[in-house]
């Protein structure tokens, strides 16, 4: 099959497999590093040490996939209720650590997603990613026609906003290539002006030192008692710039059942969380996206 055949038969593969969003870029970084080398250079990395160690494979994608030509963007929806008012004793968490982990899940499309790749173009090299590999996700997927890159830095499209996990697939075949999507946020700053710490300094200008996400997720060790007020009510992410963004108010629901909130977690009951010892945790949490911060954060984000 020629390149055109062939990406339409990757993405019907991957709308199969329960991708809503598919589209294909050519591996080329651009503009996007040097974006990324100067927020680091103003420090808003905080401790992520790893987008420094790694800098050299975010601008040189054959140094993650060899021969590498192109990527293929997918997204998927994760939105499912609507988040309940906390009361007493009870704390926040973003919506997408309600449900399983997303990791193990789109892993394991992707690798089926692969497998079809592979019985297709037998002599092609093809790589995975999701969260996994020096990728700027983001900026792939706008090029990919996936949306646009808000104020907020998230990825946002017309119809389910930014309640999207993306992932990659790196190929070294030639695909037919979608059109970057334009920026639609217009004059709008409802984003800038919902977040709680002030993290976002400006258009698409994120300090994630300030950033709840990054104080709660992390973060490792004591937060800054300045920024403590900040995480307030929060145990686990923060939703406060997506929550204020036009674009997020009708989206449709996922219809991934591992996404909808598990028992007790919209919102999470702290005193339930507290009589958990390290193992009864891990045994509750180990696949979920709370298992990354670990007990002990948690604890730390809930004495805030």
């Amino acid at each position: 099959m020629n390149d055109i055949e062939f990406t339409h038969a990757l993405k019907d593969e991957a709308r199969r497999l329960g991708f809503e969003l598919v589209g294909a870029a050519p591996a080329a970084v651009g503009p996007a590093m040097e974006r990324l080398k100067s927020w680091l250079a103003e420090g808003f990395a905080g401790r992520m040490g790893y987008f420094a160690d790694r800098l050299d494979a975010y601008g040189r994608l054959e140094l993650v996939l060899d021969g590498v030509r192109s990527v293929l963007m997918l997204g998927m929806n994760y939105r499912t209720v609507e988040p309940i008012e906390p009361g007493p004793g009870q704390l926040r968490v973003s919506r997408y650590a309600w449900g399983g982990d997303y990791h193990e899940l789109i892993r394991d499309r992707l690798h089926r997603l692969a497998d079809f790749h592979r019985r297709c173009k037998p002599q092609a090299g093809v790589r995975t990613v999701v969260d996994t590999a020096p990728l700027l996700e983001r900026h792939f997927a706008q090029q990919a026609g996936l949306g646009w890159i808000g104020k907020n830095t998230m990825l946002i499209n017309e119809t389910f906003g930014s309640w999207i996990f993306l992932a990659g697939l790196l190929t070294t075949e030639p695909l037919a290539f979608d059109r970057p999507v334009e920026d639609r946020c217009g004059s709008c700053r409802q984003c800038l002006d919902a977040c709680p710490g002030g993290a976002l300094v400006g258009s698409r200008r994120l300090d994630a030192r300030r950033c709840v996400s990054y104080l709660t997720v992390e973060l490792r060790g004591p937060i800054d008692p300045e920024l403590r007020r900040v995480c307030d009510g929060r145990l686990f992410g923060c939703d406060a710039c997506q929550e204020a963004c036009p674009w997020n108010r009708q989206t449709p629901v996922s219809r991934e059942p591992v996404f909808r909130p598990g028992e007790g977690m919209n919102p999470v009951d702290w005193s339930a969380m507290a009589a958990m010892d390290d193992e009864s945790f891990r045994r509750r949490f180990r696949h979920t996206p709370l298992w990354r911060a670990r007990r002990e954060g948690i604890l730390r984000n809930a004495s805030l």
